[in-house]
């Protein structure tokens, strides 16, 4: 397809991002690409504007680009067009002087696959908290993916019980969990389903099972899948970069490398709790209105829903630890 403005250039969509080259799909070929230094639509990272890092650090997977071949197989990213959705995090800092800044992780996705494992890793809560805050703050639809549902029946019956119940709050709340298993084949048909047609980004931390699920999902490619440390009881990271797969179903899915740490990236305090889904309709309610941080002010009504049993005390304690990090 030519751009009618520039009818020597094609647009393409970037399907991985290596070190400082891209690989985009053209007309239904891949094309290597590396980006010039006037990139135009550019949104280069506020630490490192004006330098190849920055141009790199604006540019991810998903991205609907402007290419100009140089060869049969190689190209240049020229332009960026603009994004309908972009999914992204507080940037690890990598020195204690640096510049907080976000890192995209995938544009124009249109939902969230959010991978945890019943166990081997045991499932963090509060992090799967923060994606859905990502999530709700990008306008995206978020999916609860639980692996390994084959080894509940091996979990101790408390420890199954109140994580149980904490992902029957997230159902109550509104977002579907759906529980999978790669041996058993339990699940797989309702995440082909809910993928299928849709640009989905699927994330998680290492050893939750994303790759197995991943090729259960796919049999026409199989990706290396990786184990859990038994000695500190963290995944191995498999995937390195970042990719969007062809489901054969039709969709495409952009694999994440895991996530250990994700921060909240430039969303304010007194707005955090507007991404929390079941406090959204008692803002305004409170006494102090929508001057009430929900925290120890007198006729919060966000309190009183927590009180009466309406938000579970877990999410109300998530809220107030994001809330003291902003």
């Amino acid at each position: 397809m030519f751009h009618d403005d520039c009818k020597s250039e094609l647009l393409g969509v970037i399907t991985k991002k290596l070190n400082s080259t891209f690989e985009v799909s053209v007309d239904h070929r891949v094309i290597q690409c590396r980006v010039v230094g006037n990139l135009s639509g550019n949104r280069p990272s506020q630490s490192s504007k004006r330098t190849l890092a920055g141009l790199l650090a604006g540019i991810t997977v998903g991205d609907e680009v402007r290419v100009r071949l140089i060869g049969s197989q190689e190209g240049v990213i020229t332009a960026l067009l603009p994004r309908r959705s972009v999914f992204g995090r507080r940037a690890a800092l990598s020195m204690p002087d640096k510049y907080p800044r976000e890192q995209v992780i995938a544009a124009n996705v249109n939902q969230v696959l959010a991978v945890f494992s019943v166990t081997q890793p045991d499932p963090h809560w509060n992090l799967l908290d923060r994606y859905l805050v990502a999530c709700e703050d990008a306008s995206l639809s978020a999916v609860i993916c639980m692996t390994k549902a084959d080894l509940l029946e091996h979990q101790n019956h408390q420890f199954e019980q109140e994580n149980l119940q904490i992902i029957e709050d997230f159902r109550r709340i509104g977002y579907p969990v759906i529980f999978t298993s790669t041996r058993t084949g339990e699940g797989l048909d309702d995440v082909r389903s809910i993928l299928s047609g849709q640009v989905s980004l699927i994330i998680g931390k290492s050893g939750v099972g994303k790759t197995s699920l991943l090729n259960a999902l796919q049999t026409e490619r199989s990706l290396r899948v990786g184990d859990v440390n038994p000695i500190t009881g963290k995944g191995r990271h498999t995937t390195t970069h970042l990719e969007m797969i062809p489901l054969e179903g039709g969709g495409f899915i952009i694999d994440t490398p895991g996530m250990r740490e994700f921060g909240l990236w430039d969303i304010p305090a007194d707005e955090l709790a507007a991404n929390f889904p079941e406090m959204r309709d008692l803002l305004g309610r409170c006494k102090f209105g929508l001057n009430c941080a929900h925290d120890e002010e007198s006729g919060c009504a966000v309190r009183r829903a927590v009180m009466e049993g309406l938000i579970h005390p877990r999410r109300y304690r998530s809220y107030l630890r994001l809330r003291g990090t902003q």
